[in-house]
Order: structure tokens, then sequence, then C-alpha cells
């Protein structure tokens, strides 16, 4: 049946008074028929209309009910959760974290998975990652309809190729997307999991007020993120942000000597290395992170090499704000934003507000949960239109 319909006709009329309807369930959480009508400007009896046509098709139902003082109560209608569900995936050089996403409600438990010792693949590990994440919520399996995945690599939207894939052993560099598809029957989208951060940062973290920023993931290696004008951009094959690879500039020489590139500056075994001068201890990152003793030499220590990686970021693309994301951004937080800035301000011409990330904790998970949630609404959405054909 052709869901084309002329505006103005009745059939249109309806189709648009439903999206209207379903759009403020999903911005609103769950409302009564005489609040929908209320917030839609429409009289309570195409209030009422609308409701048994979503409800018929079983996109809402009724989720409770609202005292209104004298009378019956009123029935809360809401979205429903079971009608399409998605998962998302972080997969790191430490482990692979998941958890469901719904259009509405609450945030669904998250699961950590140790990688795989041998046998990696891009089927297993996000089949993995979706299996834990579904028997964690406790949901229906086959309500999952979407799996974004957030990878340590440069992605190439057009034509389904990885490059950078050093930590995604078992992976091969083309056709993943549609490989992952084809195995687990999910749709699948597959982002550079810094570009992820990134948009969590700007939805729900640090950069909601500015035009422009550079979010800087200090963690084991290195990535970059640059959001202009609520755009990222990625590059034409996916591989803007690689910032690693950059080599260091004649002033590295003063701080560390052997140095080739930025992540020999500020990539998890320099930091790690330099964490240990300031009495940090364990066997990992982010346990001599957390132990450092001289928290102020470790950052004052810290704080120029991080300035050399960021001047030309500033110097090509000159955002208004500058993120200190990752590992070593969450750790350092406020006080070694401002060394940096203080360092920056003083040693070039660049005048950015520098600032720790505002998402601390999964930040990958958080970036893949807002692109789903968005994605399951313009899906539900554009279900509507075949209800009033």
């Amino acid at each position: 049946m052709s869901t084309t319909m002329q505006p103005g006709t009745p059939g249109w009329l309806r189709a648009r008074n439903d999206r209207v309807a379903l759009t403020l369930l999903l911005e609103h959480g769950p409302l009564t028929r005489n609040r929908l009508g209320e917030l839609s400007g429409l009289s309570k009896p195409t209030a009422a209309q609308m409701v048994a046509r979503l409800e018929n098709a079983g996109l809402i139902q009724v989720v409770g009910e609202a005292s209104g003082g004298r009378g019956p109560n009123a029935a809360m209608y809401g979205v429903r959760g079971d009608r399409l569900r998605a998962v998302a995936v972080d997969i790191s050089d430490t482990g692979i974290t998941s958890t469901v996403v719904n259009a509405t409600g609450p945030v669904n438990p998250t699961v950590v998975q140790p990688l795989p010792l041998a046998g990696r693949s891009p089927a297993s590990d996000v089949g993995g990652a979706v299996n834990a994440a579904v028997a964690a919520a406790g949901v229906d399996p086959a309500s999952v309809g979407i799996v974004c995945v957030g990878v340590q690599a440069a992605i190439s939207e057009l034509d389904d190729r990885l490059s950078f894939v050093d930590t995604l052993p078992g992976w091969p560099e083309a056709g993943v997307r549609n490989s992952l598809k084809a195995a687990l029957g999910y749709d699948v989208v597959l982002d550079n999991d810094v570009n992820l951060a990134a948009m969590a940062e700007r939805a729900v973290g640090a950069t909601a007020d500015v035009s422009s920023f550079a979010l800087l993931w200090m963690g084991a290696g290195l990535g970059l993120s640059v959001d202009l004008g609520g755009t990222l951009h990625r590059g034409a094959a996916g591989g803007a942000g690689e910032i690693g690879y950059l080599p260091v500039p004649r002033e590295a020489e003063f701080l560390a000597p052997d140095a080739v590139d930025l992540t020999d500056l500020i990539g998890g075994p320099a930091v790690s290395g330099l964490a240990q001068r300031f009495g940090g201890t364990g066997s990992g990152l982010d346990e001599q992170l957390a132990s450092v003793t001289d928290v102020t030499g470790f950052h004052q220590a810290l704080a120029p090499r991080i300035a050399l990686g960021v001047i030309p970021v500033l110097a090509v693309l000159d955002p208004e704000r500058v993120v200190l994301g990752g590992p070593t951004g969450a750790a350092g937080g406020d006080a070694l934003a401002r060394a940096v800035q203080s360092h920056i301000s003083t040693h070039s011409r660049f005048r950015p507000s520098v600032v720790a990330t505002g998402v601390p904790l999964h930040p990958v998970l958080a970036g893949a949960r807002q692109l789903l949630v968005d994605e399951i609404r313009s899906r539900l959405l554009a279900d509507v239109p075949t209800l009033a054909s």
C-alpha cells in the first residue's frame, strides 16, 4: 500500500496529527489524552482519536494513571519500548562494553566484558556484546533492530572500509558493516569511538553552549574529534583526527627527547611513565593516574606536552573550546584543563577555553546511545504515515 498522501487531505491531516502526538510522547514521556490535546493545540476528541490510532498500531500503550482529583483517574499513555530497541557497543583496547537502548525510559545496565584471548572476529565481538546487553536488560532479543559499534579505527562510510585497526585483531579492513548485518541480522552503525564520545559531549557534556570544539582523547592511544557547528569533521576517508601519528614539534625535545610522534608524547605509555615519576602505582594506566601522589607536579609536567598537541589543531581549525577526554583527561579533571589552558595562553597566540570532559563515565556508549535514540525515534515516526492511509 502506498504511503504517499496529498497535503490537506483527511489522511494527511490524520498522519500529521499522529506524528505530533508521538513526538510529544517521545519528548515528554507518558501523557494523558487531555494533556496531549493541550500540548498539541488540538481538541479533546481529536486527541482521543490520535491516541486510539497509535494504540491500535502498537506504537503506544497505557503505562499508568494520573490522578485528576474528582472523578476516575485518567489513563497515561507512553511509547512502547518493545516496538524497537537498539544496542550500543564500545570495543576498546581493554574490553567490550555494551548496553540496550530504548526510545524512552530508564538507562539499561551496562555490561563490561574482557577481550577474547583468541579467535576474534567482528561477528563474535559484536554478537557477544549484544547478547550480554540483552541478557542484562532482560528484554526480548527479537526487539533489537539496530546496533551502533564504536571502534578504535578510521571508518570510510563511502566504501565500508576500516583503517588503523591495530586494536582489532581478526577484523578485516573491508566490508565489516555489511558482514555484521549479514551475520547478526541487525542494521549496523559503525563509528569511530572518539567521534561517538564527541556526540556525547555535544548532547550531554561540556560543549552544549559552544559553536565549535575539539575533543582530544588521551588513553592508550590518541584521538581527536572536531565538531564544527554541530557537524563532525570526518575527512575524506574517515581518517580525520588520527592525531597520534603527527610528528612532534621541535619544542618536544626538551620534554621527551626520544619522542617521534604525539603518541610518544601523550599516549598511554608516555603518560604512564610520567605518572610513575609523580607517585603513581599499579598495573594499568587508570590505576596509575588515580594513585599519583604529587598531582600538581604531574599536571605541570603533563600540561606542556598536551599543549604541544593542541596548538596545531588551534592553528588549523581554531575551535572555540578544547575538551580533554579519555582516561587521562577524565582523571586530570578541571585542574589539568586549567594547566593546559594556561600553557597555551602563555606560549601561543590562541585563547581557547580548555575544559575536562563532561562525560567521564562510558562516553563512547553515551554517544552511541544518543545516536541510537535519534534513529529509533526517526523510525517510529516514519511508521506513522502508514497508519492513516
